[in-house]
């Protein structure tokens, strides 16, 4: 029976940085994952608190060409309600940031991981699924293929929605879903991005437009399950001429790049991320619509904080109630992200006219007052930093 300090069950892009973050904590790590069985040609931007991870783990000059900035967001109403928000503009150069963070291809940041995870001597990989997990007070053991079994002082489940791992620590997940689909693509288009992305409100959710290097950039439009299917059936000309539109041509002429792909809208949120000597992370642990871009950076955040609790001081054993201490540093800030994403959606989805009214005077507010708007940038990047510098700058005032 082979001995590790801590295994990681999955090999999605949450679980590569888990295991390169651990691995540079000095513990001995296994991660456990087949290969994937496609190329995941989507594509993620990360904010500037994650870029700044990834520099320390010493990937992110791999990435970066492959990368294009997010300058200026812009959220823009596509609606033809009644009463529709103004647009508002969002400069990175206001909090003191060239870019909020960057877009980049999954491909290019799986690359980078992978290639770093080869290098490092306190990671092994077992290139298989788990087909058991079993999670006791003084150990976890995995099984895997024929028979072979691992145990270990600490797991930590990085293998999805469906997670094997959260169910042998006994914990259960809450799951609801929408009426909505999100379809999935990449453009070039005849106009520079200037590194912006827009972001369309409409009735059915919104219409993320996010740059790529080049002429080129990515989409996330949240339809009705029904005009999913019909648009990626449409032919690749009929598809570029419907995203074009929806942009109001803002980039000139669009050409939709390979095939579209639509995925069903869904949230999940455990009930606990961490019990004993089991955690979760990634889609194990929480999953909500693509919207404001929070998920895989708050996967990172899930790292980060695994990273600091289980590093090696002076040879000391991982303590049996690691878990739970994860559990309660990270439970505030995937509570607020998930609650916040879902209220945002049903929002937009929402024919109710005092929320209709909110939504727009909420956008009033923001243009209004540009310390609120720094603020809610400033929280979007790194949770508690836009606060704390809100309250800050109150204090100033008042003592002036």
């Amino acid at each position: 029976m082979q001995h590790y300090e801590i295994a990681i069950v999955g090999g999605g892009l949450a679980g590569l940085v888990a295991a390169l973050a651990l691995g540079r904590t000095g513990r001995k790590v296994c991660l456990i994952a087949a290969k994937p069985p496609h190329e995941d040609t989507r594509t993620t931007a990360l904010m500037d608190q994650s870029v700044r991870y990834l520099e320390r783990l010493g990937v992110w000059d791999a990435i970066a060409p492959s990368t294009a900035a997010l300058s200026v967001m812009q959220i823009l109403d596509g609606t033809t309600r009644l009463l529709r928000a103004p647009p508002a503009q969002f400069r990175a150069t206001d909090i003191g940031l060239t870019a909020f963070g960057y877009n980049m291809p999954n491909t290019a940041l799986s690359e980078a991981l992978n290639k770093a995870l080869a290098a490092e001597p306190n990671v092994t990989r077992i290139e298989q699924n788990a087909e058991s997990v079993a999670v006791q007070t003084d150990k976890a053991t995995i099984s895997i293929a024929e028979g072979d079994v691992i145990e270990v002082d600490f797991v930590i489940g990085a293998d999805g929605r469906n997670s094997i791992t959260r169910e042998a620590a006994g914990v259960s997940a809450r799951k609801w879903s929408y009426e909505q689909s999100a379809v999935v693509l990449n453009f070039s288009h005849a106009l520079p991005h200037g590194n912006v992305s827009t972001e369309f409100h409409t009735e059915s959710g919104p219409f993320t437009q996010v740059p790529l290097p080049g002429l080129r950039s990515s989409l996330v439009w949240v339809v009705r399950p029904e005009e999913a299917a019909r648009l990626v059936s449409l032919s690749t000309e009929e598809l570029s001429t419907a995203v074009e539109t929806r942009m109001q041509s803002i980039l000139g002429k669009v050409t939709v790049e390979g095939k579209a792909r639509a995925w069903p809208l869904s949230s999940m949120m455990a009930e606990r991320f961490g019990s004993g000597r089991a955690a979760f992370i990634g889609e194990a642990a929480h999953a909500f619509p693509p919207i404001g871009a929070q998920g895989l950076n708050l996967s990172l955040r899930d790292s980060m904080t695994l990273a600091e609790l289980l590093s090696a001081v002076r040879d000391r054993p991982i303590a049996a109630d690691a878990g739970d201490r994860y559990n309660r540093r990270r439970k505030p800030d995937v509570m607020s992200r998930t609650v916040s994403v879902d209220l945002l959606n049903r929002s937009l989805l929402t024919d109710f006219l005092p929320v209709q009214m909110v939504r727009a005077a909420g956008m009033h507010v923001l243009n209004a007052i540009p310390p609120l708007r720094n603020a809610l940038m400033q929280e979007g990047v790194e949770p508690g930093r836009g606060l704390k510098n809100f309250v800050k700058g109150l204090g100033k005032q008042v003592r002036h």
